[in-house]
């Protein structure tokens, strides 16, 4: 049974295929993690990078390496999965949250490159953490067997923790033909340069990695536009994730840390708020007031809303990479668009939230005010952007489809 959109399973069908469901056990391991990391959060953010003592518990609980294929001991896990476990993790500290999401997301990239590639780096470390950016260098020189490459990646989220990084180039291809290819470099070729400061998700460590003069054997790149189109370099065929959509996994994780952000916004409201006195009124608690009520409603709801948004998203992806294919042209435009509504409900949810809580929740100390600058940084990555996702479906709706956005 379908929607009246294409392509698009109903929540309550029944299961679509193999490979759709949450692992739960792994969920709990995230969610037994949130007292440590809530503990170091400010310091977290002060350190401008994840805390050695949290970033080690998280690993020993086998939370960074979840798409890992399991012939590397990895767990294999699908995008429903991915996206709990995250989200867990963003309810105790958003900057953590971003850390674990990339970190994977690029881990998950690095599993898709040639059987060489894999072995390289997984095969002496089965748990090799890799960030990642797009966005092409300065420098990419054909040289004998492979590129030279030179240049600066900012954003990149996690890098302090990582032992690889899959980085954007320009490679040599014929006239007309899109040149963009990720380049998988090892942290002994790169230098992190500090430049990650910032109002929110300050411990993201989303720093700039150097680059200078390092070779890339042709081994060690793919193309981008292959990965687009899941025609990715790796034999293992079938593996579920070796058929996931690369631009809508890449797109929805960057808003897992935001239902994190949303359960915690919500659970420290209900804890606190209820029997507040509401300034200026005739209200001595809060859960008297209709206003308060109202709010903290329409926040629920909008919070409630994103977690389906999501789920559908995760759901068309892992049925899809189970059957072999890529979701349609249409259904991943519609991913590209509810990651960015996903990003707008939780942000409206919890500029809500603050306000029935009032202005003290934007005191330094108080933890909301956390939550609220970390949700406004981490929706407006490029990826999550509202309106381009809006304007992208919205072409497609209309059957236009020359689109200039990847898809």
């Amino acid at each position: 049974m379908t929607n009246l959109l294409e392509g698009t399973p109903t929540l309550g069908a029944e299961k679509a295929g193999a490979g759709v469901e949450v692992d739960t056990e792994l969920v709990a391991r995230a969610t037994a993690l949130v007292p440590l990391i809530r503990e170091h959060a400010q310091e977290t953010s002060e350190a401008r990078r994840v805390v050695p003592e949290v970033m080690t518990a998280i690993e020993e609980s086998g939370l960074l390496n979840l798409f890992v294929p399991k012939r590397y001991g990895g767990h294999g896990a699908n995008m429903a999965t991915a996206v709990q476990v995250i989200s867990e993790v963003s309810r105790a500290d958003g900057s953590t949250g971003w850390a674990v999401s990339l970190l994977n997301v690029c881990t998950w990239f690095a599993t898709t490159f040639s059987e060489n590639a894999q072995e390289e780096i997984f095969g002496a470390n089965p748990n090799a953490k890799v960030c990642g950016i797009f966005t092409p260098g300065s420098k990419s020189e054909r040289v004998e067997g492979g590129y030279l490459v030179s240049g600066r990646w900012p954003y990149s989220s996690g890098s302090f923790a990582a032992d690889w990084a899959t980085l954007g180039i320009a490679i040599d291809v014929a006239e007309g033909e899109d040149p963009r290819a990720l380049a998988a470099i090892p942290s002994s070729a790169w230098t992190i340069d500090p430049t990650w400061y910032v109002t929110g998700m300050k411990g993201s460590g989303s720093d700039t990695i150097v680059v200078e003069d390092h070779f890339v054997p042709d081994h060690m790149v793919q193309r981008f536009p292959d990965m687009r189109e899941a025609n990715f370099l790796t034999p293992y065929t079938g593996e579920q994730n070796s058929h996931m959509a690369f631009i809508p996994v890449a797109a929805l994780i960057l808003v897992a840390p935001q239902l994190g952000l949303a359960r915690h916004a919500l659970e420290r409201t209900r804890s606190s708020l209820p029997d507040k006195p509401v300034a200026y009124s005739v209200y001595t608690a809060a859960k008297n007031s209709p206003t308060h009520q109202i709010g903290v409603a329409n926040a629920a709801t909008k919070f409630h809303l994103a977690e389906l948004l999501m789920k559908q998203a995760c759901l068309d992806i892992d049925t899809n990479a189970a059957e072999g294919h890529l979701p349609t042209m249409e259904v991943r435009g519609r991913i590209r668009n509810d990651t960015g509504v996903v990003a707008e409900l939780v942000k409206d949810g919890i500029d809500a939230l603050l306000t029935a809580n009032g202005a003290g929740s934007f005191a330094d100390a108080n933890t909301m005010s956390r939550i609220w600058r970390d949700a406004e940084i981490a929706g407006r990555h490029a990826y999550v952007s509202p309106e381009v996702g809006k304007e992208v479906y919205g072409k497609l709706l209309l059957g236009n489809n020359d689109l200039t956005m990847d898809l």
